[in-house]
């Protein structure tokens, strides 16, 4: 729902008619519609819009994975559709919808930097493939995936029983965070999509912030080319958070074969590093 000068207030959720597989596939090319429209803070309601038939089990968690990567992030039950709640879907479910929800609690870092830079410069968090290189026609086409700023790429399973799947790939290199798989860009790589999680992949020199075990930020590190560098933002709020957050910026470089960070004006990271070669 929304109308003309919906940008300037909070977020939104997807105003979808369609339930099923197809819906799926339908809240994900209207959260990124919505973000190139300037309302960047969306989401979808996990399992279909209110009072659609109930979810499979299978659909529920592959909507479950996808929803846990946008920026609005919410399980919503309604009349005729029944309970929504992870542990209705039995204790297979359960158990990856808590490591979905594991992986987006780890990364609040970097959606609070990615919030940050939205409003300063109007950039969605979740991007078209072809966000980086809008003349290049295969990237225009693919509907399927999504960059989540400018770091990772995520290629959510929209069909069913599909444990593997083909993401087309920007140009460079890219690493499969679970999965530890090096792929070249442009073009397409085929990797793992288990039940368990669906494929999320890093850009190689990104430098993402993430919460560590004991709740501070540490830094993502995923080593760039040879050749190349690479770097990061980290928003660092102050106060009750209603100020100007600090921008914090890095850079990542090879020196021979060790991977530097640096931080822009100072002479130490100040966060915690992990390394990904």
């Amino acid at each position: 729902p929304g109308a003309a000068a919906a940008q300037r207030y909070g977020g939104t959720w997807t105003d979808q008619r369609t339930a099923g597989w197809e819906g799926l596939r339908d809240a994900l090319a209207q959260v990124i519609g919505l973000g190139l429209c300037g309302v960047p803070y969306c989401g979808t309601d996990v399992g279909g819009p209110a009072g659609s038939p109930r979810p499979s089990p299978e659909l529920y968690l592959r909507w479950f994975q996808l929803a846990a990567y946008l920026p609005l992030f919410r399980v919503r039950s309604g009349p005729g559709g029944g309970r929504r709640e992870p542990w209705e879907f039995g204790p297979q479910v359960l158990e990856h919808a808590g490591a979905a929800l594991r992986q987006r609690e780890r990364l609040l870092p970097y959606f609070a930097t990615l919030a940050r830079l939205a409003h300063r410069s109007g950039a969605p968090y979740v991007r078209p493939l072809w966000w980086g290189a809008p003349r290049d026609r295969g990237l225009r086409e693919c509907e399927d995936a999504f960059l989540l700023g400018d770091a990772l790429l995520v290629a959510p399973v929209l069909e069913p029983g599909v444990t593997r799947r083909t993401v087309r790939l920007p140009r460079g290199r890219w690493y499969d965070t679970a999965g530890g798989g090096v792929y070249e860009g442009p073009g397409r790589a085929v990797v793992e999509a288990p039940p368990a999680r669906i494929p999320v992949l890093a850009r190689a020199g990104a430098v993402v912030p993430v919460a560590g075990p004991d709740g501070g930020v540490e830094l993502e590190v995923w080593a760039p080319v040879p050749g190349r560098t690479g770097g990061g933002v980290v928003a660092v709020e102050s106060g009750d958070g209603w100020g100007r957050a600090e921008l914090e910026r890095f850079s990542v470089r090879l020196r021979g074969r060790a991977v530097v960070v640096a931080r822009e004006g100072a002479e130490d990271v100040g966060y915690p590093c992990l390394l990904y070669t």
